[in-house]
């Protein structure tokens, strides 16, 4: 026969339930709370006296009530318990962060658990809701997730330019080839007479140039559209979803940006134009390489025609 728990051991376990640093809060079917610890009370700035007998949703109105009574229901239901992550519900209900390591987040992170408690005729009048405080492993994962983020970002992207470098632009061009259902355009483009601003003003002055440069690119672009620095004073943007005409109206829009630019480096002016070459992917070609081809070869009849224009890749 079981042996009855005595007085004193339920002494203890009340005390445990008061002291664990979770929050545990018992239910009852119509989600009125029965038992509410001192985690809550610290955290929620509500007292046990005041909680008890009172609405969870009352107490929590960010609570989404249907899902949460839906919740409940099936634990009821199936006598089993129910569970929320932080990753996919960053919280269930809405606390402040006081931790002083992770003090950068606004909230506290939570993972909960819904479980049923049976009575002693095995049926199921209660739930208890525990939270658990998730914020330091929150903050460090989503501190990870950035700082990773941020590496990649690095590791695709130009320093002077802030645009992706020849590797990474090269590759969206490679799976855009390999996908492509409808028209795109390629836009070779390299600044006039380079090797002269830099003989002439200096280095720095060229890499100002450079970078006044791929603003004006920046400026120009949408969404959908990929600029590279392909190698030098060189740039390239891929335009998905442009036909020929799409493409030759952005280039002269860049050609004129650039025309009435100029840049203010050590007290001198700077004045520079560039020119341009579009390719577009209307004809067969044996791989994306044709497409920088084509290009490269209308950015070169610019250069042979006088520089600071736009030509069209012709066979």
């Amino acid at each position: 026969m079981p042996r009855r728990m005595d007085f004193s051991e339920l002494h203890w376990l009340l005390a445990v339930v008061q002291s664990i640093d979770v929050g545990i809060v018992v239910l009852d079917l119509e989600c009125q709370v029965q038992v509410w610890n001192s985690f809550m009370e610290n955290r929620s700035g509500v007292a046990s006296k005041q909680a008890i007998d009172c609405s969870f949703f009352e107490l929590f109105p960010e609570v989404e009530r249907p899902w949460f009574t839906r919740k409940v229901g099936r634990v009821v239901a199936l006598g089993t318990p129910a569970f929320t992550i932080w990753k996919q519900r960053p919280y269930l209900v809405h606390f402040k962060n006081y931790q002083p390591i992770t003090g950068q987040g606004e909230f506290m992170y939570q993972n909960t658990t819904l479980l049923p408690l049976r009575s002693s005729n095995g049926e199921i009048h209660h739930v208890c809701l525990v939270i658990y405080d998730l914020t330091d492993v929150a903050i460090n994962n989503l501190g990870l997730q950035k700082a990773n983020h941020q590496l990649q970002q690095l590791s695709r992207t130009d320093h002077l330019t802030q645009l992706y470098n020849r590797g990474h632009w090269e590759q969206r061009l490679q799976h855009e080839y390999a996908r492509h259902d409808t028209a795109f355009a390629l836009l070779m483009l390299d600044i006039d007479h380079f090797k002269s601003i830099n003989d002439r003003y200096g280095h720095q002055a060229g890499d100002a140039v450079i970078k006044r440069l791929s603003e004006l690119i920046h400026v120009h672009l949408r969404d959908s559209d990929v600029a590279g620095r392909y190698g030098g004073e060189e740039f390239a943007i891929l335009l998905p979803h442009t036909e020929l005409s799409g493409a030759q109206s952005l280039a002269e829009r860049l050609r004129q940006a650039a025309e009435n630019q100029a840049v203010l480096h050590n007290g001198q002016v700077i004045a520079f134009t560039i020119s341009l070459g579009i390719a577009c992917l209307d004809r067969p070609a044996r791989d994306h390489r044709c497409l920088i081809e084509w290009a490269d070869q209308a950015l070169y009849a610019s250069k042979h025609a006088g520089r600071n224009r736009v030509s069209t890749y012709t066979p």
